[in-house]
């Protein structure tokens, strides 16, 4: 396999949503004859399926994920809990295999398996949960108001419409009158085995039209009923995602269904934006198109 003193190597296959991630992670792996960690923040929750683009049931069949399902909504799942079971289920995989494919979009999850997290300080019950009924009575709009008066270091390189990771820094701000950027020491982990990091990347026109023909179609197999099933736990971190909020929307009286699935469209495509400039910012990143199976291969080797 590759060059290098530790024995064992993780490939981890990152890039956009729609870009083709899981039939290639599924290919590799089958090729390699190993397992799959999914590095995907949503994927993990068991209530969630249509609106989440989880993996068939006959592609799971074909290779063993983990951290599909592995959760519910009502857990709390961070980085840092990723962290954890992610290097837990490596370390198995490595007992029959030396190689481990992991796969995702979510770009801090995939950071803090290569690179390991920094110690946040303890947050009071209290404190956190005066944040989170404040967001749910007022809203994202207070909720970014909030952070950008009160940690503008934070503020400008945040993703300023995820509740959750504002909600993070102003949790902490609340109790600690600092920044969550003053607790950010970036040291890299050195952990005990290789990791080899490959981007899948389309052309901007393509990766569109993927992603709009993958919501039509989510709704055509059931993302309204998925949506509705889950209205009562509308409120809760693992729903602040695209695909469900627009559609609550919808169910209130909002917006018509066409509105709220052209804005499913527009927010995917700007959440994929995101994740390109977070995995390109990654200088160990090698960069394929997702049909060069066989390039792959050969880096691996």
């Amino acid at each position: 396999m590759i060059a290098g003193t530790k024995k064992n190597t993780v490939v981890v296959i990152a890039g956009p949503t729609a870009v083709g991630k899981t039939s290639l992670a599924i290919k590799i792996a089958q090729q390699l004859n190993t397992k799959i960690i999914s590095a995907d923040s949503r994927q993990c929750f068991k209530e969630l399926n249509i609106g989440v683009a989880k993996p068939s049931t006959g592609e799971l069949g074909l290779v063993h994920h983990y951290f599909i399902s592995s959760h519910s909504i009502h857990d709390e799942v961070n980085a840092g809990t990723f962290e954890q079971y992610a290097l837990r289920t490596a370390g198995e995989i490595f007992q029959e295999n030396n190689i481990a494919v992991m796969v995702g979009g979510t770009g801090l999850y995939i950071k803090a398996f290569c690179e390991g997290m920094d110690q946040m300080p303890p947050i009071n019950q209290a404190v956190r949960q005066e944040v989170i009924a404040n967001y749910e009575a007022n809203g994202l709009e207070w909720l970014q108001g909030e952070v950008k008066e009160k940690d503008p270091a934070f503020w400008q390189m945040a993703e300023q419409q995820n509740p959750h990771r504002l909600m993070r820094a102003l949790e902490i701000f609340n109790a600690t009158g600092k920044s969550i950027v003053e607790f950010r020491q970036n040291k890299k982990m050195e952990r005990p085995f290789n990791i080899v990091k490959v981007g899948l990347e389309l052309p901007k026109e393509q990766l569109q039209q993927n992603i709009n023909t993958r919501v039509d179609q989510m709704v055509a197999v059931g993302l309204m009923e998925e949506v509705r099933t889950l209205l009562s736990n509308r409120n809760i971190n693992a729903l602040q995602t695209v695909g469900y909020r627009e559609l609550f929307h919808y169910f209130d009286g909002n917006c018509t269904l066409e509105q709220a699935i052209d804005q499913i469209k527009i927010n995917t495509r700007q959440y994929a934006k995101r994740q390109m400039t977070w995995f390109k910012k990654d200088g160990e990143v090698k960069w394929f198109q997702p049909t060069n199976e066989q390039g792959i291969i050969d880096l691996i080797k």
